[in-house]
């Protein structure tokens, strides 16, 4: 029943395997090695790939990794404690050869594999025809709740009546009686006789109409008066303009007037500083949270000196470790109150807390069962473990390299596109100006595609980046050639047909990049991402960036979720576009709360390619892994 079950080191050696199928399967464990096992994603025990489901163990001690793989549509209960019965038998018969490394030798388990199969198949079988036995209702939940429910603590109860009278209240009295006369009720208010007969005459008084207005059956309507209509006269605001005002506010026309356009005359000297000084590849973001190595020293020298004590003043997320000490094995047990303490560490620093959770069981994944020394040995392993995960989901899986990309299309006479996509408000048009900037900077002929219809001032806010570009780089500094140009149709057409007329107008032009601006759209709103989807199906971009804002937590994961969704839902396509990179916007507004790379990064698996951290042209930087880590780590 099993297609495979195979044993290798971490390392890639394959030290024995059984493949009970002819089928070659070392595609769908390649997947697993790629998908999950490096990706540090411990948290997955099973593996889905084509028809095929594969589940692995980890064995740190030996370095170890045990995998088998059976056929989805099978339901096979017995595989954990089969491959925990394997891992055991295995370690038992050749401990001694693992200890020395000894991993290139003839390892001959195939008799004592088939055994435990056997037993294991057995189990199954008996367990499946074996009758279940239901609880009695002494045993369930259910009557252990009634029969609590029915005993009464005195003790309680007398110190509530105790309390009762400490407050002075008294014993509700019974409300007084009513007397009903015709159908009315009055209440007598526990005066006696003389009370009765009082209010029984003002009864009478107002049904009979003295000293008051007579009741009848039918309240009489009011009259209403005739009001002439009058039409709504308008709103006038104080300091509000005139139409004399409007040319001077109006923002929109090619030509300079006496209003703020964005010329040549209006860039300060600031603005002029900016040209020239983004050639190249982008600096990374970071500095700020590098730790220097002596810190880490004296935290490290302080909790040995220390390590009978409860507390210390050193590293917040492994001041628990220091109960490890003396353990040779580090067990799930020993680190579950401290990866409580570093998954609350990780939410506090902005990760997404599903993230923190896998993380956390990757963690404990890796180090179960880890056979250490001395305890300064245990605190940096396990603060080395943590960063290397951390690192390994960062550090990008593919190479993106934006400037030799696009001199590889320019010498294929296309232009290179970047389409921006991402929720509202997030920067998308403002970073899409810094990309663009910093590509002009380094030599590249940019058109800006204004495929936002929807949002009013979309295509005005581009126009004035670029006006503002030329500004910086003029024709007569290019040899007459101009730099920057915006293609733009207006509101509410087509963006994915503006998108592609944007691309034919580059490639006869001899443009370099094309950057394609998209509206701004929740993840929910299906006809705005079956736009997207169609924008992105149709015109293939090169490199399609979501721009996401470093202030979200738990939304950024929900966010990309569903954008890569919709992409391959709505595409109709056996392989379709997802996305390619993250542009993480206003990352200068969280100090070292940087946990949001780390949740859009472990979500799509595709890394950080830029990072706004500022207003300004030049606020454009790449991400720097180990100061995030450091920031994170904190």
């Amino acid at each position: 029943m099993l297609d495979l079950f195979t044993i290798f080191s971490k390392g890639g050696i394959v030290l024995w395997y059984f493949q009970g199928v002819n089928q070659v399967l070392t595609e769908p464990v390649n997947a697993l090695i790629k998908t999950v096992i490096l990706q540090e994603r411990g948290s997955v025990s099973s593996f889905q790939h084509g028809s095929l489901t594969l589940e692995y163990k980890l064995d740190n001690e030996f370095e170890l990794i045990f995998v088998v793989a059976y056929q989805k549509i099978l339901q096979l209960s017995y595989i954990d404690k089969f491959i925990d019965d394997v891992r055991r038998e295995f370690r038992d018969k050749y401990s001694q050869d693992l200890r020395d490394g000894n991993v290139m030798r003839d390892f001959d388990f195939t008799e004592e594999f088939q055994r435990l199969l056997k037993k294991a198949e057995a189990s199954a079988k008996n367990q499946a025809l074996k009758p279940r036995q239901m609880r009695t209702f002494g045993e369930s939940q259910k009557s252990q709740k009634s029969v609590a429910s029915l005993k009464v603590d005195k003790k309680k109860e007398k110190e509530k009546e105790n309390v009762g009278k400490k407050k002075g209240k008294a014993p509700a009295e019974p409300a007084p009686p009513a007397a009903v006369i015709n159908g009315g009720t009055v209440n007598t208010g526990g005066g006696g006789q003389d009370t009765i007969q009082r209010n029984r005459e003002e009864f009478f008084k107002k049904m009979t109409g003295k000293g008051s207005k007579k009741i009848t059956g039918t309240s009489p309507k009011p009259e209403k008066e005739k009001e002439k209509k009058k039409g709504k006269a308008p709103t006038k605001w104080a300091h509000g303009g005139s139409t004399k005002d409007a040319k001077i506010l109006d923002f929109s026309g090619d030509k300079e007037s006496n209003g703020t356009m964005a010329g040549e005359e209006d860039l300060g000297d600031a603005e002029r500083a900016w040209v020239g000084s983004m050639s190249g590849e982008l600096k990374s973001v970071g500095d700020m949270y590098e730790e220097e190595e002596e810190e880490e020293e004296e935290e490290e020298e302080e909790e040995i000196q220390q390590q009978d004590s409860k507390k210390s003043s050193g590293f917040g997320v492994f001041n628990m470790f220091k109960g490890l000490v003396g353990q040779k094995t580090i067990t799930a047990e020993a680190m579950a109150p401290v990866l409580d303490k570093m998954r609350d560490h990780l939410i506090g620093k902005n990760v997404a807390a599903d993230i923190a959770d896998q993380l956390c069981t990757s963690v404990s994944t890796k180090l179960e069962g880890k056979v250490l020394g001395t305890f300064s040995g245990v605190t940096s392993t396990i603060r080395q473990a943590i960063r290397d995960s951390l690192v390994q989901i960062l550090t990008p899986k593919r190479r993106i390299d934006i400037l030799r990309d696009v001199m590889e299309a320019k010498s294929q006479n296309r232009p290179y596109t970047i389409t921006f996509c991402g929720v509202n408000g997030v920067g998308k048009s403002t970073n899409l100006a810094k990309i663009c900037f910093w590509l002009v900077e380094n030599g590249f002929r940019v058109l800006i595609a204004a495929c936002d219809t929807f949002r009013a001032g979309a295509v005005e806010q581009l126009r004035t980046h670029a006006r503002r570009m030329a500004a910086l780089h003029p024709p007569e500094n290019h040899n007459g050639v101009k730099m920057v140009q915006l293609y733009e149709k207006g509101y509410g057409k087509d963006a994915a047909g503006i998108a592609m007329e944007a691309i034919n107008f580059a490639r006869e032009q001899r443009i370099d990049v094309v950057l394609v601006d998209t509206a701004g759209r929740m993840q929910d709103n299906e006809p705005l991402m079956r736009a997207l989807s169609k924008l992105i199906k149709v015109n293939q971009p090169e490199l399609v960036l979501f721009v996401g804002e470093a202030l979200v937590g738990n939304d950024s994961v929900d966010q990309l979720t569903k954008f890569n969704q919709a992409l391959a839902d709505f595409s109709s396509m056996e392989n379709p576009r997802l996305i390619d990179g993250i542009l993480l916007t206003k990352f200068d507004t969280i100090d070292d709360k940087v946990g949001a790379s780390i949740s859009m990064t472990y979500t799509t698996g595709q890394p950080v390619v830029f990072v706004g951290t500022g207003q300004t042209y030049t606020d454009l930087k790449a991400l720097n892994v180990q100061a995030v880590v450091n920031a994170l780590l904190k």
